[in-house]
């Protein structure tokens, strides 16, 4: 959508009507608040475009978190009449819950690692018993006393060296995502005084047990770096190994499964390569595995003696896997082991000693092949539900013919599972539990499909509380992602069941933009095509009024952060066809953020979204950025929310979208505003907390729906 003079003239007039007059609002609430009117202008290929709220990203200045304060406050006035809807959603929540838990553990030599969790507290206790459950219990880490005096605790990395006795983990106390690296000596109990600062998550032991490579961020938080750490020596020693300067690329360092190799991926959205040196001689220099090209990505494992390598090189635009010798692992080696096949994506793959397994998707649904290496045999693990998801576990060990998965669907409870590979029997190692006396058949799960604009199929994921009688009158919450090629499978979820309970029927968009129907569904939704997402979302909508699963004025959207720029557009697009939408920590500043190389994932995500430099890619962009979209007339029931310390999307984000909606809208619909001032873009850190979110959040959906009890 071009800018024109006309376009500049609106804005500009529109930045001059009076806000409503205190204590005259159609729900008798006092006025909201307004933000102040500081018309910056930026002129870009020819358009002048006014921007009367970007002063809100002043965070040291104090009107600035006054105003985000009073929006809160507002928010907690306006929401007032659901406190005790709230506290009985909480209760619900918790009352299905067992909160003192341990999770099923993971062998990794002679140990068994695992975390637990203790009724009353916030975070996750780390532990290990040598040799079996019964043996005496060690704490590796205690999250709540880590926490203590914390509005924040996040960990990070967590790794252990080779022989056990060393723990690597970092953590983060603000939600920015900038972590603290620390060691803790597990046969004395001693954490190194040695920290080093704002590093990323990633981390790396080598097989001697003394050098950990870890990465750390640029100014505007891209992982770019890569340094070699000897425990017991000054952090200012450490050894920068790898610098990747291409702004387009983020930089990770992990060891392959059997712990062969230490390698140092570098990649974007559309290229990487990767390089490795041997576990053992982690003084030597990385090898590259193979020199970049343009539109080529791979990842690497090693088994046997060879590298497996996953990739889209030659057009595998859905991924093959080839092999590569150590000697010389360049393109010009590479060997076919699994072809790329046309309705298939391979997502990822996991290497063991005999066994190569493939996680796949295919028609909106996940599945796992096995093959047998030395017999040349594979075969896919059947699952009964016709819709459900299956993911891999944690499979620490390499030489074992037992393999880890999860398998869950919105009916069944995450089901943890160790599968025998070679006689191919499961064993249901645990079942989430669900207190109070859950009855899954008393629910269902379905699949339906709605034609988009284009005629492309869009599978929608369903569960409700039977019997379902499709007449209009359930109310229905709709959920939708589909950026970055990640797919949104069809999950369980407790706190789901107090809204199913209550009559809604909970659905999933499975919009392009992920890759839930393969590689070509995220290319069909990203750059140039992006406008796809919002089309989907919309048709599917349409097409659950249409077959009467709900109606327009029972329909409730939500989506987070790259969703809720989803939410964002359509709502911009077809206010009409809902009547109550969350959009969490949404990214709906758009040009600002892609045009301002400073702000954290900007550079790397221009081949996700478009670089406004390009005038093209800036149109494109411009003519669904919900913030410079919005547009004077009625938008539904609207609650949006932001994290302080949110590196991904900036608070000001959701604070300018806001500030604006309320100068333009012509309604009398209500538009809060909940900033977490003490959090990043999860929310909330603690377990009680994020709960407690939960109810908020879905409190304000039921009470605008019209579900009250």
């Amino acid at each position: 959508m071009q800018r024109t003079a006309l376009r500049l003239l609106s804005l500009l007039a529109a930045a001059t009507f009076a806000p409503p007059a205190a204590g005259q609002t159609a729900r008798g609430l006092p006025a909201p608040p307004v933000a102040r009117v500081i018309a910056r202008t930026d002129t870009m290929h020819g358009d002048v475009r006014v921007d009367n709220y970007f002063w809100l990203r002043e965070r040291q200045n104090p009107e600035v978190i006054r105003y985000l304060e009073a929006e809160n406050r507002y928010t907690d006035t306006a929401m007032a009449p659901t406190r005790r809807l709230q506290e009985t959603l909480f209760q619900e929540i918790m009352g299905r819950t067992r909160q003192t838990d341990t999770n099923v553990p993971d062998r990794m030599g002679p140990y068994l690692y695992y975390s637990r969790t203790e009724e009353g507290k916030q975070y996750p206790i780390f532990a290990r018993r040598r040799g079996s459950m019964e043996a005496p219990e060690e704490v590796l880490l205690d999250a709540n006393q880590m926490a203590e005096g914390k509005r924040f605790f996040s960990l990070g990395g967590f790794e252990v060296s080779p022989d056990h006795g060393m723990l690597a983990f970092s953590v983060d106390t603000t939600g920015s995502e900038r972590f603290t690296l620390m060691v803790k000596d597990l046969r004395t109990g001693r954490v190194d005084p040695e920290h080093v600062d704002s590093v990323y998550s990633g981390l790396a032991w080598a097989a001697d047990n003394r050098t950990l490579f870890y990465t750390k961020t640029d100014s505007a938080h891209r992982p770019d770096r890569v340094f070699r750490h000897t425990v017991g020596t000054p952090a200012a020693r450490d050894q920068l190994v790898f610098h990747d300067p291409d702004v387009l690329f983020r930089v990770g360092v992990y060891r392959t499964r059997d712990n062969a190799y230490v390698v140092i991926a570098s990649g974007g959205f559309t290229t990487s390569d990767a390089r490795v040196v041997p576990a053992d001689r982690p003084g030597e220099p990385f090898r590259l595995v193979a020199p970049r090209e343009k539109d080529v990505l791979y990842t690497v494992e090693h088994q046997e003696g060879r590298f497996v390598i996953r990739t889209n090189a030659d057009g595998a635009n859905n991924f093959k896997l080839v092999t590569a010798p150590e000697s010389d692992p360049s393109r010009a080696n590479w060997r076919e082991l699994v072809p790329e096949r046309p309705t298939v994506l391979l997502a990822t793959f996991d290497v063991f000693r005999d066994y190569l397994v493939l996680y796949e998707r295919t028609d909106a649904l996940r599945q796992i092949r096995v093959r047998d290496i030395r017999g040349g045999g594979e075969h896919v693990i059947a699952f009964d539900e016709p819709v459900y998801t299956a993911a891999p576990g944690s499979n620490p060990e390499y030489d074992t013919r037992t393999l880890r998965f999860g398998y869950q669907s919105m009916v069944t409870p995450y089901s943890v599972y160790d599968y025998d590979m070679a006689t191919r029997r499961r064993e249901l190692r645990k079942q989430t539990e669900v207190l109070g006396g859950y009855d899954p058949s008393l629910y269902a799960t379905e699949r339906t499909w709605a034609r988009a604009a284009d005629g492309a199929m869009v599978p929608v994921s369903l569960v409700y509380k039977k019997p379902l009688v499709r007449d209009g009158s359930r109310p229905l919450l709709l959920y939708a992602y589909g950026s970055y090629g990640t797919s949104t499978d069809p999950t369980f979820s407790t706190a789901n069941l107090s809204l199913l309970d209550r009559g809604v029927v909970f659905a999933i968009a499975h919009v392009r933009g992920g890759q839930e129907m393969g590689r070509a569904w995220y290319d069909q939704g990203k750059m140039l095509n992006k406008r796809n997402t919002f089309s989907d979302f919309i048709a599917a909508a349409e097409h659950l009024v249409a077959q009467r699963y709900t109606s327009s004025q029972r329909l409730a959207i939500r989506g987070v952060s790259a969703g809720g720029l989803l939410m964002g557009a359509v709502v911009n697009m077809r206010p009409d066809l809902f009547r109550v939408v969350v959009a969490d920590v949404p990214f709906v500043d758009v040009i600002n953020t892609m045009a301002d190389a400073s702000i954290p994932l900007t550079t790397g995500e221009w081949e996700q979204w478009g670089n406004p430099a390009n005038e093209a890619e800036y149109r494109y962009l411009l003519s669904y950025s919900p913030y410079e979209n919005v547009e004077r007339k009625a938008y539904p029931v609207m609650l949006v929310t932001a994290g302080l310390n949110d590196p991904r999307v900036p608070y000001w984000e959701p604070a300018k979208w806001v500030a604006r909606l309320r100068t333009m809208k012509t309604d009398d619909n209500l538009l809060l505003l909940r900033t977490n001032m003490g959090a990043g873009h999860g929310g909330s850190s603690g377990r009680y907390d994020a709960v407690r979110e939960t109810a908020f959040r879905y409190a304000f959906i039921l009470h605008h729906l019209g579900v009250e009890r």
